[in-house]
Order: structure tokens, then sequence, then C-alpha cells
């Protein structure tokens, strides 16, 4: 009888087999592995063994709509992170139209036309008007009257954000200098709307880059952080998206991002804990590689 070490022995091999196949793309002819044509056949307690060995792995997390360029969850952050299809006609940022990022409809409202805007606000003072009546209010009393036509407006001008192009943020502002050192850019208020409850979360970010034959006008570094946060967002993608779009301007030779924020979907309802602060953070080049870059950076911003 076949003992279990042989088993184990069998599965592996053809475990070994199938994977060359796979790799060389040679799944549907005889090559394989040379050493296993003198290999003995197995009988039908190893290709059980082998069976079990090669069950199908588990397919892989779907990637979600809406920002086109975002890698699948859970991967680690880049070196450097040059999209293949963002360096296409020599476009600055990930996307042809400019927009770093845009979601599903962010191309419909940047193009459209006056009387396109004024339907879309009239659609979201209905659905305001909805939610007040859900939530028990009178939307006709005095003091909700025009609530719902200052929320559509409201909402529009703190998600302006899909509006502008960070082409024409940057703009020319993009010089050669013959600076190798850090630039660094602190204490810069950002406010967003989390995504998960449309509640504000407020804080600070600090830029970082090391120039490479390039630098950027310190101010764009305050517009890009900007233009993210005007976006319905949440801190971990936001710090993302504003490193990267840093090094696909400049192509420094490194870029580094910190955010600190309040969260008011923590603060003012859940868990309720006011005074906690989120901290998120973005390395990029040899601020991820080089560990005294990276400590100058994190001294530095804490002064």
């Amino acid at each position: 009888m076949t003992s279990h070490v042989e088993l184990l022995s069998n599965g592996l091999r053809q475990l070994e087999l199938q994977q060359s196949q796979t790799n060389l793309g040679s799944n549907n002819h005889d090559g394989g592995d040379p050493q296993s044509k003198n290999d003995p056949a197995p009988d039908n307690e190893s290709l059980l063994a082998s069976s079990s060995a090669n069950a199908s792995p588990p397919s892989p997390p779907q990637v979600r709509e809406g920002y086109g360029f975002r890698g699948v969850s859970g991967t680690s952050t880049p070196l450097t992170m040059v999209p293949t299809r963002a360096m296409e006609g020599n476009h600055a940022l990930p996307d042809p139209n400019g927009l770093g990022w845009p979601a599903k409809s962010t191309v419909s409202r940047l193009n459209e036309t006056t009387p396109d805007r004024a339907a879309r606000e009239k659609m979201m003072v209905s659905a305001v008007r909805t939610i007040l009546e859900c939530i028990g209010e009178d939307p006709n009393r005095e003091g909700l009257l025009k609530t719902p036509e200052r929320f559509a407006q409201a909402m529009m001008w703190m998600t302006r954000g899909y509006e502008e192009r960070l082409a024409d943020v940057i703009n020319d502002a993009v010089f050669a200098e013959d600076h190798d050192e850090m630039v660094l850019v602190r204490e810069i208020d950002i406010s967003s709307l989390c995504e998960h409850h449309l509640v504000p979360f407020t804080g600070k970010v600090a830029i970082a880059y090391i120039p490479n034959q390039l630098v950027l006008g310190l101010s764009k570094l305050a517009r890009i952080a900007e233009t993210f946060s005007r976006r319905l967002q949440v801190q971990e993608r936001l710090t993302k998206q504003i490193a990267i779009a840093v090094q696909e301007a400049i192509k420094p030779r490194g870029v580094a991002v910190v955010m600190e924020a309040t969260h008011m979907c923590m603060t003012m309802r859940g868990v309720q804990k006011p005074g906690s602060i989120t901290v998120t953070s973005c390395m990029l080049g040899c601020f991820r590689t080089q560990q005294k870059t990276r400590e100058e950076f994190l001294t530095l911003i804490k002064r």
C-alpha cells in the first residue's frame, strides 16, 4: 500500500509539473519537465492527492469601478507610480482628460452646459426634500424652505474638485532648477467629505519631494491637495493621490505625504470619540527606499 509520504511526494511532483507547464504556456503539450518522463505513472491515490493539492485558488478580489487607475485593494504602494496608460500621449497625469482618477460621472460634470448644471441641481433639490420628509421634517416650513437649494449649491461647491483638471491646476508652474535637497510644505489645511457617510473630515497635510532637475511652484502643492480633497474621499486614498500627482507632474527622486485628520463620522456618530486623530502616509521613491531620507522628513514635520 502506498505510504502517506509517497502520496505527498507524488502530489508535490505533479504540482511542480503543472506550474512549470503553466509558466511555459504549454499546458496542452507533452514537453513539461524533462525529468518527469522517467517518473513512474501515479496511481489513483496519488492522483487524488494531486487533485487536492491543485485545488483552484480563490478568485482575486473584484476591482470596483470609479477610480480608473487605482490598483487592487491591498497591493503595496509602488516605489514609482507610472501606469502605462498614464504615459500614453505624454499625459502628465494618469487619465486622458487630465482629471486624475475620475469617477464614473466626472467627465460629464466637467463638460456640462449651464442647462445641464441646472438640471443636476434640480435633481439634488428634489432628493434633499425627500430626505427632509423621511427624517420627519416639513420641507415647507420657513426654516427649511430654501434648505434644499442651499444644500445643492453647497454640495456642488464642496465637491468642485471633480471640475478641476490637474493640468490646469499645475499650469506652467514647473521650473528647471539644479536643486537636489528636500522641498517641504507642511501645515496645509484640508477639508473633505467622507464618502461613507458624507460628513466632513478636516486636518493638515505635509508634502515633500526631492527634485530631479525640476521643481514645482510651492502653491501648487497646496492646490493639488485642495483639488483631491474637494471630492468624496477616504483619507488613505487622498494621501496617496496627492503623492502620485506630484510624482507624475515633475518626476522627482521621491515624494512623501503625511496627513492628520479628524473625522466627524467618528466624533459625532458611531463610536463618538472626540479628539481622535487619524494619521496616514504615502512614501514614494527615495523616501520609501532610504531610511535616512524618510527620517529627515518625519523629523522636519514634527518641528
